[in-house]
C-alpha cells in the first residue's frame, strides 16, 4: 500500500460517522448493508450517510453493489488488511510486541 492510499483511508476514518459506518459494514461482512439498515442501525440522516459512504468510498475501504432495486455496501477486508499490515509492518522494531513492563520504582 502506498503512503498516500494510507493518508487517504486514515483520512477517511478520522471522522466518527465515517469511523461507524466502516465498523459496522466490518461487523456485517461479506453480506453487506443497505443504505437504510446503515442509517437505521446508526441513526444518521439519508443525506448524511450519502456523503459518509461517498468519502468511503472514494477512499477504497467501501465499494457497493446493486442487487435488484438495492445498493448493498460492503468493507474491502482487502483494503482493511493492507492499511493494518501497513501500519503494524516494523511493529515494535522487530522485537516481540506485548504489554509495557511495569516500572518497579513508580
Amino acid at each position: 500500500m502506498e503512503e498516500s492510499e494510507v493518508i487517504a483511508s486514515l483520512a477517511a476514518l478520522a471522522q466518527p460517522v465515517r469511523l461507524r459506518v466502516f465498523r459496522a459494514l466490518v461487523v456485517a461482512g461479506p453480506a453487506g448493508l443497505t443504505p437504510t439498515a446503515l442509517a437505521e442501525q446508526l441513526g444518521v440522516g439519508a443525506t448524511t450517510l450519502s456523503f459518509h459512504l461517498k468519502e468511503l468510498t472514494h477512499a477504497g475501504l467501501i465499494d457497493q453493489e446493486r442487487e435488484g432495486r438495492h445498493l448493498i455496501y460492503r468493507a474491502v477486508f482487502i483494503r482493511m488488511n493492507a492499511l493494518l499490515s501497513y501500519l503494524t509492518e516494523h511493529c515494535c522494531a522487530g522485537q516481540p510486541c506485548g504489554p509495557t513492563p511495569t516500572c518497579s520504582s513508580c
